[in-house]
């Protein structure tokens, strides 16, 4: 397509990074760059420990084994998510319960919580759609209430607050995307943010295989060895050189992000006011990153017809996820918990238009043409 409806990020400095590396003969994990990135957010975000990772996906695995997830356990979180979102928990054994989403933020509905919570219940995990963040506030009391564990599924919430804390740093864990979608790329890749220091030495173990090598590489042991079960989820500090070049650039990235979803809203105000489209939603105790603009059709015929339209004009809009429920996994590993009021019927009005850093005016301003060519033509 002419107009993608992403391209990944890029600042001009990840080439000369990734060069240091391969110079310096360290292209394995945990080098010079994964440090600088970890004590990046680490600073950003105030937590503990971060830990850069293989994945976001991987990210959240290490959340659930860190706790203690085991199999009959039971896990809260919304339907509309990510497939990785529910398959850390599964992986140990758990069985997912998803409950529904408010229809302003696509976030899951806090209200709707507590009744979800049996004996069973082990942790809530709520994901903070569009870096839009959760009423983090309601679910932390819940989970102290109910002595749960609070897992933050903050993929694509790096930059984005509520009540000033850093999205991923409110729960026990967080967890972070930098696939090439998000709004800052290692091209796969994550990180587990730590709020408690209690688990970083367990942390830092899983990370490892399971082993003390991390240890060994500080010379505080003669040789490292098995421990306790993990895996290989440290990432190549290649990809961790790639990720530090734009965070050098954070605000000025997040800065034109937000122009971007700005001049959307203003060029969108004037349908959304006439009620052909809704527009997105964000309260006023948050600050989001721009992470993506979207619009809300009438129903699934609109939005389909949409994007039909857009692809004729070589330009790429994106649905977004189908509902974790309503798939074969989901009918077999989790369940629904109440009524699905909003979830299926959002997601199947939802359609998120390109944005990405560097979009140009004269793009952005094509999008908005043809988008508004297709309603004046309805």
């Amino acid at each position: 397509m002419r107009i993608n409806f992403n391209v990944p990020p890029y600042t001009g400095k990840e080439m000369e990074y990734i060069k240091e590396c391969v110079e310096n003969q360290k292209i394995c994990g945990d080098g010079a760059y994964t440090k600088k990135d970890n004590e990046w957010f680490e600073e950003k975000t105030g937590v503990s420990k971060c830990l850069l990772t293989t994945s976001c996906t991987h990210a959240t695995e290490m959340s659930a084994i860190l706790a203690g997830i085991k199999e009959g356990d039971e896990v809260i979180m919304p339907s509309y998510t990510f497939v990785s979102t529910a398959n850390a928990f599964v992986l140990r054994g758990a069985k997912v319960v998803f409950v529904d989403i408010r229809p302003d933020t696509m976030n899951i509905d806090e209200n709707l919580i507590e009744a979800a919570i049996t004996p069973k219940t082990r942790a809530i995990v709520p994901v903070h759609y569009a870096g839009v963040g959760c009423e983090m506030d309601t679910i932390m009391d819940i989970a102290k209430r109910h002595n749960l564990f609070v897992i933050e599924d903050a993929a694509q919430g790096v930059m984005s607050t509520y009540k000033g804390k850093a999205l991923g740093a409110i729960g026990d864990f967080g967890n972070y995307s930098f696939h090439e979608t998000k709004n800052y790329s290692m091209g796969e890749g994550g990180a587990l943010l730590l709020r408690d220091e209690t688990y970083v030495n367990d942390a830092i173990i899983i990370r490892e295989k399971g082993t003390n090598r991390t240890l060994y590489q500080l010379g505080k042991v003669d040789k490292y060895t098995w421990l306790q079960p993990g895996s290989s989820y440290l990432p190549s500090d290649m990809n961790a050189a790639y990720l530090y070049a734009q965070l050098q650039m954070a605000d000025e990235i997040n800065d034109a992000r937000l122009q971007c979803y700005d001049r959307y809203m203003e060029a969108f105000r004037d349908m959304a006011e006439a009620g052909l489209i809704e527009l997105p939603y964000v309260p006023k105790e948050c600050v989001h990153n721009a992470h993506m603009f979207y619009i809300k059709c009438k129903d699934f015929e609109e939005r389909e017809g949409l994007i039909k339209y857009l692809k004729a004009n070589d330009i790429l809009p994106a649905s977004h996820y189908v509902p974790l429920h309503t798939s074969t996994a989901g009918l077999k590993y989790s369940r629904f918990n109440g009524e699905d009021k909003y979830t299926t019927k959002e997601s199947l009005r939802l359609l998120r238009l390109p944005m990405y850093y560097n979009l140009t005016r004269e793009d952005q301003d094509e999008v908005v043409m043809r988008v508004k060519e297709y309603y004046k033509a309805l």
